[in-house]
C-alpha cells in the first residue's frame, strides 16, 4: 500500500526540523554531525532542483524597494538595541573583533554569509515554504512554525538568548520570504543582521570565532 504524500512530508518534516536539531545536542563526533548536515543540505537541494527548478530562477531575483526599506528600518533597530545591550552588559566585548583582529572580521563576514546564511535560507525558507505550505491555511501560523523550527535549529548553542534572537529572526525572515519569494533578499537580510551581531561583539554566543 502506497503511503500518502502528506504523511511522507510530515515524517520528513519531523526528521529534518525536529529530530536532527535535537540530535546535534547529543555527544558524538563533530565530523558525524557535519556529515549529517551536508547530507541534509544535498537532500533539500536535490528536491528543489527536481521539483521546482524554475523556483530558483525567481528566487534569485531581487525584490521591490519596499522590502529593502523594511530591511533598512529593522537593521537600524538592531544596531540600536544590540549596541545598548553590549554597552551595558558586556562593554569589554563591544566591537572586540573589529578592534583586535580586522582581518579575521573581514574573513568571517564572507564565510558566514556564503557558508552559513545561504544554506540556512535554502533549507528554512526555500525548501520549507515550497514543501510544507500545504499544511497551513493560515499564513501567520505558517510563519510562526517556521520561526520555531528555525530557532530549534540553533538549539545546539544551548543558550536561551540565542533561541530568542533566532526565533525573532525566523519571524522576520519568514515574513520577508513569504511576501517577496526572493531567496536573494532574505539571504541578504539574514547576512546583514548576523554580520552586525558579530561586529558589535555578540558573535561568541552565536558560534563565531574571535569573540
Amino acid at each position: 500500500m502506497q503511503i500518502p504524500q502528506k504523511k511522507l512530508y510530515a515524517v520528513e518534516f519531523i526528521l529534518l526540523f525536529v529530530v536532527f536539531p535535537i540530535a546535534l545536542c547529543l555527544k558524538f563526533p563533530i565530523w558525524i554531525k557535519g556529515a549529517l548536515g551536508l547530507f541534509g543540505l544535498i537532500y533539500v537541494l536535490r528536491i528543489l532542483l527536481i521539483a521546482r527548478y524554475s523556483f530558483f530562477k525567481k528566487g534569485l531575483q531581487f525584490s521591490s524597494n519596499k522590502y529593502v526599506y523594511k530591511v533598512v528600518l529593522i537593521f537600524f533597530a538592531i544596531i540600536f538595541t544590540s549596541s545598548l545591550y553590549m554597552h551595558y552588559f558586556k562593554p569589554d566585548k563591544l566591537f572586540y573583533v573589529v578592534r583586535n583582529n580586522l582581518k579575521l572580521w573581514i574573513f568571517i563576514l564572507f564565510v558566514y554569509s556564503f557558508l552559513s546564511v545561504l544554506p540556512q535560507e535554502i533549507i528554512y525558507r526555500s525548501f520549507f515554504f515550497e514543501r510544507y505550505t500545504m499544511f497551513f491555511k493560515n499564513k501567520h501560523f505558517l510563519i510562526l512554525i517556521n520561526a520555531l523550527v528555525f530557532s530549534l535549529g540553533h538549539l545546539f548553542f544551548q543558550n536561551t538568548l540565542v533561541l530568542g534572537i533566532t526565533f525573532v529572526g525566523g519571524l522576520i525572515f519568514g515574513y520577508s520570504y513569504l511576501k517577496s519569494k526572493s531567496l536573494l533578499l532574505v539571504s541578504f537580510e539574514h547576512a546583514l543582521y548576523g554580520c552586525w551581531l558579530f561586529t558589535v561583539g555578540m558573535g561568541g554566543m552565536l558560534g563565531f570565532p574571535g569573540n
